[in-house]
């Protein structure tokens, strides 16, 4: 996929061109998309809207090779674009797209980076139960699949919630639920597709794994426990021992 996922052009038209009207208080918008996925932009797609005082009346698209009305004044406009001429250069939008974009955009934008994945078990506020959490970071483009799976079989049911956010600096997230507490024997996993990928990448939950951590926890405090206490025995002794090596000192003075 490619990291400039379209192109826009936006043209600001008198309304005299598209409507004849005069009043000065009416506007109208041309806004043309070339929209695709591919490197080779080889899946283009041309829009081209027109807009009369923000409402959408007439819409060209290279998928459908024509113009396309959205109220009673648009349908007109579209029906006679079609029958014209204009309908035939509109259809040029996707070859003029390509053209401008392989000039323009440099190689190194469409590299694609591959999502960091991590597969959690964590619990909602107020919630009695455990979630799975499927995590994908810093990963472009946007365009990314999560999916669950059971003994290799799709879930839908289960899925809980999907969010997608934007880290603002190019990069992605997306966070997806499984509210499923998988069952002795089974295999619960989660399924990753990104254009960064050559196939599907598949992550299975390590039930055992809260456990550990809960063993490498007690481990740690037990660890920082005995260093905790070393510290001090130690701190003990040699505070001790300058207590012994001055009493002889105090000894002396009181003779005196």
């Amino acid at each position: 996929m490619s990291l400039l996922k379209h192109l826009s052009c936006h043209l600001i038209l008198t309304l005299s061109v598209l409507t004849g009207a005069d009043s000065a208080d009416d506007f109208s918008i041309r806004w043309a998309r070339c929209i695709f996925s591919s490197p080779d932009f080889s899946d283009m797609v041309y829009i081209d809207s027109f807009y009369f005082n923000k409402f959408l009346f007439t819409q060209f698209n290279s998928t459908l090779r024509r113009f396309v009305g959205f109220s009673e004044f648009g349908k007109r406009v579209a029906e006679i674009w079609n029958s014209g001429t204009f309908v035939q250069s509109e259809r040029n939008g996707v070859s003029i797209c390509q053209n401008i974009l392989k000039s323009k955009v440099p190689p190194e934008l469409f590299k694609a980076v591959k999502p960091k994945v991590k597969l959690i078990s964590v619990m909602r506020a107020g919630g009695r139960h455990p979630v799975l959490m499927c995590s994908a970071y810093e990963f472009y483009p946007q365009h990314i699949k999560v999916s669950w799976l059971r003994d290799g079989k799709l879930m839908t049911s289960e899925v809980t919630s999907t969010m997608k956010l934007a880290d603002g600096d190019w990069y992605y997230q997306i966070h997806s639920e499984l509210e499923y507490s998988p069952k002795s024997g089974e295999k619960i996993s989660c399924m990753v597709e990104h254009a960064s990928f050559n196939k599907p990448m598949i992550y299975d939950w390590d039930p055992s794994l809260p456990e550990r951590n809960k063993i490498a926890i007690g481990a740690s405090g037990l660890v920082l426990g005995i260093i905790i206490a070393a510290a001090g025995l130690i701190y003990y002794r040699m505070k001790l021992a300058g207590q012994k090596c001055l009493h002889p000192h105090q000894s002396i003075i009181n003779i005196h």
